[in-house]
């Protein structure tokens, strides 16, 4: 981000032609990316430091030099962030060997090595120049590494074989990189010339100093019909690639990539710790000049070949199908122009004009001595000789095979993989008599082992075995002998003789109570307790039956609870007083018997606000005559309320309920005793309900009158009005029968049940 920046940077001149800055935003970015103050950095790119004899100059740049230095921080910037990131890499990917005293593990390591193609554009200058010069450096260390070595190989063992002819570039390296003589030479030595020095009297220098060789030619020293296509500002260089045509223009600037000294110290006192890293202050001390972009480029790539040449390369040759980058477009002649100057031609012709295979007799004997007699298992003799006898054995022909003075070389891969062959069915052999033996051993060993270690572990095991009995025949006399003295002692007071035998018994009826406790809350058994816990297992009993009532009211619902709620109210009434209190018990207590479409829609609206708790259909008899009528009790939050269709027959305030009245037998018959001072009342009320049990519980609960419910046996009597009294008798029979009777009394017949 800060290169970018710092490209953006302008310049102006002021009166005095002095290089000013115009992006003012431009340098407050960048100081704050590089970690300088802004007027620091301002100052640095329009100013220049000289030190002389001690004494230190600053003189303004002009806007030419300004720009200069701008360029050349943003370079310096670009390439040294770029080494360091790079040295950071290698640094984290580099193998960390650690060592052991006394041992010392071996490691091989995998270096890559991605560099440019060669490269020849419309207009080349001094980057191509370079990327051009180390690719040649390539080609040369490829041509001593391969088709050099090879040859030199041959002819240090004394092969003889036919040479073939390939093209050295080392005349081409010279030339760029001789001392004195060298283009790099003479474009540094123009650079740091005094006087005017620019990129046409490097050029006739160039003309000047290589005009002779074969391999250099300008437009002056080219002849008519070459200097058509050569300008008069370039050079052209014959590589091993082919020609390419250099343009001079930019390539003294370009290699005087240098930075002021007050740039340099701008930049080491960055508060940015990479940028640090990046400018060493020793810099600033050294009083040599700094080296030349091109000179920087060389050193680098000596070091490089240098790597190289101590280590085992191996090349992967890309090739380009084509310029435009498109599958499926393969241009031959962009393919045989890359396959000539990559010298692939000539690694072919010295692979095939050579030997597919060549070992040390040593290397060579060791590894297929199993397929001669002679030198199976153990040869005595030469090395040399031992081949030669394995070779005689073989049936090798001699054209398929050449003696050198310490190895052997072997022409055809047919010849090698037969001989390979040949081996894996020797090792089959081989490894048939090896395992046979090797089993043999290896089972009597083995045997050996078992039989030792069986008649250790016997040993052992018996003393193991041995010693258990041993112990458990103790164990079993001591626990004999504690339950014996507890039992003795077990109805005292806990002592040492008694102790063990009670926490036994304490244990064992925990665990048996654990078992068996009950599971639900009419769930009455109970494990029989010794003695001397029955207190503890009341107690616990206690707790449980608790414990389960508390689990099982958590879980209840609200509407489960009152019903249960009035459960309880009905059996404190009735249970044992009513005979059919018994069926109701299984039976759910409802909020309403009726439908909604049961209930006249004006009945509800007189009514108005007051909530219906209850509705039933019921049978009013009346007071005087006992003539059935069909009605609906409805009760509210205040009275009870006789329906008869949409008309209200009777309302009874709670208030002025004073109690109700049940026969003890099986029949349905109940009766609301009514207070007399009302006028509005006439009597008291005869209903039968075939909800008997619930339509009470309801009306008892509603009207808060749970103790004023009477359970008769015999006869009820109740007001008919004006002081008057009607009676009710009940007796049982087989059917229910409700009828007036000869002495103007109300005779009920209730069935009789099961139960009763």
């Amino acid at each position: 981000a800060s290169v970018l920046h710092l490209g953006n940077v302008q310049f102006t001149t002021d009166e005095y032609g002095s290089a000013q800055v115009t992006t003012e935003n431009q340098i407050k970015y960048l100081a704050r990316l590089l970690g300088l103050d802004n007027s620091v950095l301002q100052e640095a790119l329009t100013h220049k430091k000289i030190i002389a004899k001690g004494e230190q100059l600053i003189s303004p740049l002009s806007l030419e030099q300004a720009s200069y230095a701008r360029d050349a921080l943003a370079k310096a910037v670009y390439g040294r962030t770029f080494s360091w990131l790079v040295g950071k890499i290698n640094k984290s990917l580099a193998y960390k060997q650690t060592e052991t005293p006394g041992w010392r593990k071996s490691s091989t390591v995998l270096g890559l090595l991605d560099i440019y193609g060669f490269e020849v554009f419309q207009h080349n200058s001094f980057e191509q120049f370079c990327i051009n010069y180390c690719n040649e450096k390539l080609q040369q260390l490829f041509i001593e590494l391969t088709l050099k070595s090879e040859q030199e190989e041959y002819e240090a063992e004394g092969i003889a074989w036919e040479p073939v002819q390939y093209f050295n570039n080392k005349i081409i390296c010279d030339l760029v990189e001789e001392k004195f003589k060298g283009i790099i030479s003479i474009l540094d030595e123009e650079c740091l010339r005094p006087g005017e020095a620019t990129d046409t009297t490097f050029l006739e220098k160039l003309e000047e100093t290589i005009k002779s060789h074969p391999h250099f030619l300008t437009h002056k020293l080219a002849d008519a019909k070459t200097r058509k296509s050569l300008g008069r500002e370039e050079f052209r260089l014959l590589h091993y690639a082919g020609e390419v045509t250099y343009s001079v223009a930019g390539f003294l600037d370009k290699n005087n990539d240098l930075l002021f000294r007050n740039l340099k110290e701008a930049m080491c006192d960055s508060e940015n710790p990479i940028i640090t890293q990046c400018f060493d202050r020793t810099e600033l001390t050294g009083k040599k000049r700094p080296e030349t972009a091109v000179t920087q480029f060389k050193n680098s790539l000596l070091k490089l070949m240098e790597i190289l040449m101590s280590k085992e390369p191996s090349y992967v040759r890309c090739i380009k199908p084509n310029h435009a980058k498109q599958a499926g477009n393969f241009d031959e002649v962009l393919i045989r122009h890359q396959v000539k100057y990559l010298g692939l031609m000539e690694n072919l012709r010295v692979r095939r004009a050579g030997f597919a295979y060549r070992r040390k007799y040593e290397v060579f004997l060791q590894r297929y001595k199993s397929l001669c007699p002679e030198t199976w298992p153990t040869w005595n003799g030469k090395p040399q000789e031992g081949v030669a006898a394995l070779l005689k054995h073989l049936g090798f022909k001699q054209e398929e095979y050449k003696l050198g003075r310490t190895k052997i070389f072997i022409r055809f891969p047919k010849t090698l993989f037969a001989t390979e062959e040949a081996l894996e069915v020797r090792k089959q052999s081989l490894a048939t008599k090896i395992q046979a033996a090797w089993r043999g051993f290896y089972r009597r060993k083995k045997y050996l082992q078992m039989k030792h270690s069986a008649v250790t572990i016997q040993a052992w095991w018996r003393g193991t075995l041995g010693r258990r009995k041993a112990a458990k025949k103790k164990w079993a006399v001591e626990i004999i002998r504690r339950f014996i003295k507890g039992f003795t002692y077990r109805n005292c007071s806990r002592c040492p003789e008694n102790e063990y035998f009670l926490d036994y018994i304490r244990y064992s009826f925990l665990m048996n109570l654990k078992r068996n406790l009950p599971k639900t809350v009419l769930d009455k058994s109970w494990p029989v307790p010794p003695p001397s816990l029955r207190e503890a297992s009341q107690l616990l009993r206690g707790l449980c039956m608790q414990n389960m009532v508390w689990s099982y009211c958590k879980r209840i619902s609200p509407e489960w609870k009152a019903q249960l709620e009035q459960k309880v109210v009905a059996s404190e009434i009735f249970k044992g007083k009513k005979d059919n209190y018994p069926q109701s018990v299984p039976r759910l207590f409802l909020n309403t018997r009726l439908g909604n479409e049961e209930i006249n829609a004006k009945i509800l609206q007189v009514l108005g606000n007051e909530a219906l708790k209850y509705a039933v259909p019921v049978i009013k008899y009346d007071r005087k005559g006992y003539k059935a009528r069909a009605r609906q009790l409805l009760l509210t939050q205040n009275a009870a309320v006789l329906v008869e269709e949409s008309k209200v027959k009777q309302q009874i305030d709670y208030g002025n309920l004073t109690g109700m009245s049940v026969s003890s037998l099986s029949d349905n018959l109940f009766v609301l005793h009514v207070l007399h001072q009302d006028n509005k009342q006439k009597g008291d009320v005869v209903l039968q309900s075939d909800f008997v049990i619930e339509t009470l519980t309801k009306i008892a609960v509603s009207a808060n009158k749970v103790n004023s419910v009477n359970i008769n046996q015999g006869s009820i009597k109740f007001t008919v009005g004006q002081g008057k009294e009607g009676i009710i008798d009940f007796t049982s029979g087989s059917e229910l029968l409700i009828a007036k009777a000869k002495n103007g009394h109300l005779a009920v017949v209730a069935p009789r049940l099961n139960s009763r």
